[in-house]
């Protein structure tokens, strides 16, 4: 994989309890995540429709920042500190049909993990809200 020898950086190694704990161990912590996120940017990356957005993003940053955000999410020890989502995705214009077409992309990324469809659509859920800071920005 790609960008699969990146740790995830911004990571506190102290355990904490939260309600999503769960999710976070069924994820695979750290090491899952990794290859979740790892495998998102290796699709985004061969998908033309929607790839041109992140053109000029620093995959490395990306990598790290995203997988530090569905770990604090997921219940995991880390704590995101990286740009909104607004911010973030300011400028790119990212249409409500290209923003589908990544999350199907998240969907094949964990379907190629071996993620349980239950464990996704709880990801999911918990991404969903970051929506309307994405798209159209």
């Amino acid at each position: 994989m790609l960008l699969a020898l990146l740790t995830v950086a911004g990571c506190t190694t102290a355990p904490t309890s939260s309600p999503n704990d769960d999710l976070y161990q069924t994820l695979g912590g750290e090491a899952g995540i990794g290859n979740i996120v790892g495998r998102f940017i290796y699709l985004l990356g061969d998908e033309p429709r929607v790839n041109r957005h992140f053109e000029a993003t620093n995959l490395e940053r990306f990598y790290t920042n995203f997988s530090v955000q569905i770990c604090d999410i997921s219940g995991g020890p880390c704590t995101y500190e990286g740009d909104t989502m607004a911010r973030a995705h300011g400028g790119m214009d990212i249409s409500e049909t290209e923003f589908n077409l990544l999350v199907d992309l998240m969907i094949k990324a964990m379907d190629g993990e071996q993620i349980a469809h239950t464990t996704q659509n709880q990801l999911l859920k918990l991404l969903a809200p970051m929506r309307s800071d994405i798209i159209y920005r």
